[in-house]
């Protein structure tokens, strides 16, 4: 596979995925954004597990899809993130998903 069929098959892969976001945006409450992925969950948790220098956060999410090209099944039960860094977790708006 030569570099421009790579790019043309990364591009088909990637407006695929912005398809299906749009399209499962709506049965999600929270979008939840780590150092490493992007996530819609219907419930996050977020637990302190150092207080140290750096801090150590725990999130769990259920009922997640993962937006990740690359995965087969996006649609998950529950993701464990541990990091060290920032986490975006924003309370989507009803009223502005809907069609």
């Amino acid at each position: 596979m030569g570099e421009e069929e790579l790019d043309d098959y990364e591009s088909t892969l990637e407006l695929a995925l912005v398809q299906e976001y749009k399209a499962v945006v709506g049965m999600f409450d929270f979008a939840v954004e780590t150092d490493r992925r992007f996530y819609l969950a219907n419930s996050v948790a977020v637990e302190v597990r150092s207080s140290g220098t750096p801090t150590l956060l725990e999130v769990i999410l259920t009922d997640a899809w993962v937006w990740d090209m690359y995965r087969a099944a996006r649609f998950v039960p529950s993701v464990r993130v541990l990091t060290f860094r920032d986490v975006n977790i924003e309370r989507l708006p009803k009223e502005d998903l809907q069609p």
